[in-house]
């Protein structure tokens, strides 16, 4: 079985409900992906930044450091970092906060001190609704001087949140879509 369909077939068994929910868009479903159960898995945690590691590679520009909106972007962006060092390309992972820390240095984004200047990266989420989280982490990244050059997420469940990025100019790659999982 190759990487994909493992991880495909974990995300189904741990992260994939049937049932009533209301989405952090505000919208109500009947099913719910809650991707940290797969992306917290010692399994689907490598095969997680395995995955998104190779997409990145695959960016026309090159990447300097990957990141996401917490909670469901850091267990994300870790396994991206040790896969990435692993295959000897180490990529610096940082995480944004959805506030200011509200004491010390009042950061609001974690890890800077590791990326270098204006560093072009990636940002990454484990599940895209409307896109309106993942633009709230570009912004917030790029209000820090860092560049995005490519958008990622686990699971789109292409309910306009390629879209809207789009309309925002920003094209989102996801490595599942709902449609897998309907398949």
């Amino acid at each position: 079985m190759d990487d994909r369909t493992r991880l495909l077939q974990l995300l189904k068994e741990k992260s994939y409900e049937k049932r009533k929910v209301i989405l952090s868009s505000g919208k109500e479903s009947t099913f719910y992906f809650d991707g940290k159960q797969t992306t917290l898995n010692p399994e689907g945690s490598y095969l997680t930044g395995k995955l998104f590691h190779q997409s990145i590679k695959r960016s026309p520009i090159s990447v300097e450091a990957v990141g996401g909106m917490t909670l469901g972007a850091d267990p994300i962006v870790t396994s991206i970092a040790i896969v990435s060092f692993l295959e000897g390309i180490p990529l610096p992972a940082f995480i944004i906060r959805k506030e200011p820390k509200k004491h010390g240095t009042g950061r609001w984004i974690e890890g800077m001190a590791n990326l270098p200047a204006h560093a072009k990266v990636a940002i990454v989420e484990d599940v895209v609704t409307t896109g309106t989280t993942t633009l709230n982490a570009i912004s917030r990244a790029e209000e820090e001087g860092l560049t995005v050059v490519q958008v990622l997420t686990l699971i789109d469940r292409e309910e306009g949140g390629q879209e809207f990025l789009s309309e925002k100019g920003y094209i989102l790659e996801s490595i599942f879509s709902l449609s897998d999982f309907q398949a």
